[in-house]
């Protein structure tokens, strides 16, 4: 009963201690998968930035087209009006010096856009292309550290479930075990009334009906370390089966006369150990005890011998 106890204990120690385990695998588990949640939202925002970068970087290439077909335009219309170079032979081409120095002025204008519009079309187009490989760069590391925690939310889910799944082992052991405690109590109870029973019928045996004084029983003396001691006879048996007060029987079980030795007394056997006076037999009268042994070998071995025991 107390070793039933003890190990009831030790359950609730155990499904106190994976409790707390799972509270703690629970918070991280929830913390992974808050924390998952979000580079999940920074994937689809990077998603969008690169899909809008695509689309710049296309506007821009257009752009770029569109000013290099307008510069060339632009170089194919002054070959056409004579050498490039040569503002002379524009000026000589005019009717007026004010078509002259106009035309120059608009050639040069268009010149100079043309060529800003490249400057700015190309800058942007490096910058956007710079732009494509960091947010390339951010892609692959966001992908790893949701990779990454998508692992460790499989590993604590996995882990909560294991400890589920222990605490679910341990209560149905502590339900076990709590049934069995009742079992033995009301054994326990069973027995006790019993051997009273048994108490009352071997001290109404040893009265007369002529003398009604019990007989007397044994002389016992004090033991040195607590306790009485008692000179007996005792004989060794092995018969499976349950006691008089129906218990199994088991190594220490002694049958003792209720009238001598009461059930249920804690006995110090020299030879054979520790002992409980739980059951009778027909045989076992006044200052004799039978001693249980596991096998027929081992009673035998034991024979019959007189033996001074220690009552508790």
């Amino acid at each position: 009963m107390a070793e039933l106890r003890n190990q009831t204990s030790v359950l609730d120690s155990r499904a106190h201690r994976a409790l707390l385990d799972l509270y703690a695998l629970d918070t991280r588990l929830q913390q992974v998968r808050a924390q998952l949640a979000s580079l999940q939202t920074q994937a689809v925002q990077l998603r969008g930035q690169k899909a809008l970068l695509a689309q710049q970087l296309s506007a821009t290439q257009r752009t770029l087209r569109s000013s290099l077909q307008q510069l060339g335009q632009n170089l194919r219309t002054l070959y056409e009006q004579g050498d490039a170079n040569d503002s002379l032979a524009v000026v000589l081409g005019a009717r007026t010096l004010d078509d002259a120095v106009t035309t120059i002025d608009a050639l040069t204008r268009v010149t100079d856009q043309s060529k800003q519009v490249v400057e700015v079309t190309s800058a942007a187009q490096i910058r956007l292309a710079r732009l494509r490989s960091t947010l390339t760069e951010r892609r692959s590391q966001l992908n790893a550290a949701v990779a990454s925690a998508q692992r460790t939310a499989n590993d604590l889910a996995s882990a909560r479930s294991d400890r589920l799944a222990f605490i679910g082992r341990l209560r149905s052991e502590q339900a076990l075990q709590t049934q069995q405690i009742v079992a033995l109590q009301a054994a326990a109870q069973r027995v006790e009334v019993k051997s009273q029973q048994i108490q009352s019928a071997a001290i109404g045996s040893a009265l007369t009906p002529a003398d009604p004084t019990p007989a007397p029983a044994p002389a016992t003396s004090p033991a040195a370390g607590g306790g009485q001691t008692l000179v007996v006879s005792s004989t060794g048996y092995s018969l499976p089966g349950h006691t008089a007060t129906g218990m199994p029987v088991g190594w220490g079980v002694v049958a003792v006369d209720p009238a001598v030795i009461p059930l249920g007394t804690r006995l110090t056997i020299p030879g054979y150990g520790e002992g409980v006076a739980a059951d009778t037999g027909s045989a076992v009268r006044g200052a004799d005890i039978d001693l249980w042994f596991p096998t027929l070998a081992q009673a035998r071995a034991w024979g019959r011998r007189t033996v001074t025991i220690t009552l508790h």
